[in-house]
């Protein structure tokens, strides 16, 4: 029903592959991250609500939508898609073939919010599973206590005259944080590759409060503004233009002590787009899938928890990448 192979999962049943990462003639995509969405392929198909995000990272592309549960038949198998609560149109691919069912999850977030429709667990023979963050010591903080941290300190600084850059992945991460942002502490600028983005998301109906390029902001305003850039804007000339500024970060991976003096900010807030460890194993056991292939992250201790309690599991070396600090996006003006 399916196997890995050097381009990406595939099933011959249905010729097509899942998040391919060579181009392939058929590939389904689970979302529209670089890692998981790679141009070169002759025909996509992608849940509908992540169209406008995947042909912008993407171009001019031979695609297909589904809606969240249509099914469709695709040669002997049939395919339909499934919400992963990641980002803006994230899916789980679900796969049945001669009354067996696989499901693999690209990424996924078990803990809804405003931007992305909330994962559904999908019953399955075979899950394929992210673990990005499959250790006990990753938990996430409710996002009403980790949105008050954040709006705290940028009230801080706004009352000091100081503004506040906060760095996320400039697809989900930054228009997820953008959702829980108070405006009326003041003006919120975005880097232009975050504002194209945010376009995406609101032609899709996803409400963001108002935000405006930074590179046609008057000075007066970055005192009080909040800023919200990718990674790779930290320490560039870019961001040197507001002056008197404080940083912070938002990822996953700020849970972890140091992390935040190691990538140069300072503050760091452990807000992710991935499950933490509870709800990977929640997800998992919602599935009441008999075997688990074990795809990007801390694949070994997951599998082996996994064997240890009766569960098939396999780790598998893919191309996938997970939550990645590094972020090389060109600052232009959005369109």
């Amino acid at each position: 029903m399916l196997e890995l192979t050097n381009k990406g999962f595939y099933c011959a049943a249905g010729d097509f592959y899942v998040d391919p990462w060579r181009p392939v003639d058929n590939a389904v995509i689970t979302h529209a991250h670089s890692d998981h969405a790679r141009a070169g392929s002759a025909r996509y198909l992608c849940a509908a609500p992540g169209e406008t995000v995947l042909r912008a990272r993407l171009g001019d592309i031979s695609l297909q939508t589904l809606r969240y549960g249509e099914t469709v038949s695709l040669k002997d198998a049939r395919v339909s898609l499934h919400p992963a609560g990641h980002i803006l149109g994230s899916s789980q691919v679900r796969i049945e073939v001669g009354g067996r069912v696989a499901c693999l999850s690209g990424d996924y977030k078990t803990v809804g919010d405003l931007t992305a429709a909330p994962f559904e667990p999908v019953a399955c023979d075979l899950f394929v599973t992210e673990a990005t963050f499959a250790l006990p010591i990753y938990r996430w903080q409710p996002d009403g206590s980790l949105f008050g941290a954040i709006n705290k300190w940028w009230a801080e600084n706004a009352d000091a005259k100081r503004a506040s850059v906060l760095y996320g992945y400039a697809l989900g991460k930054a228009q997820r944080l953008l959702s829980g942002l108070d405006a009326s502490i003041g003006p919120i600028l975005t880097h232009g590759a975050v504002e194209r983005l945010v376009g995406c998301y609101r032609e899709a109906g996803v409400s963001l409060p108002p935000t405006r390029y930074a590179g046609t902001a008057l000075k007066e305003d970055f005192a009080r503004a909040l800023v919200v850039a990718p990674p790779s804007a930290n320490g560039s000339p870019w961001v040197r233009r507001f002056g008197d500024f404080s940083t912070a970060l938002a990822s996953g991976w700020m849970a972890i002590r140091g992390a935040r003096r190691r990538r140069a900010v300072d503050y760091g807030f452990p807000l992710s787009d991935h499950a933490d460890w509870p709800g990977l194993l929640e997800a998992i056991r919602s599935t009441g899938a008999e075997e688990v292939w074990v795809t990007h992250g801390y694949t070994g201790p997951l599998a082996r928890w996994l064997e240890e309690r009766g569960v098939k599991s396999r780790a598998l070396h893919t191309q996938f990448e997970g939550e990645i600090l590094e972020e090389a996006v060109p600052e232009e003006a959005p369109a």
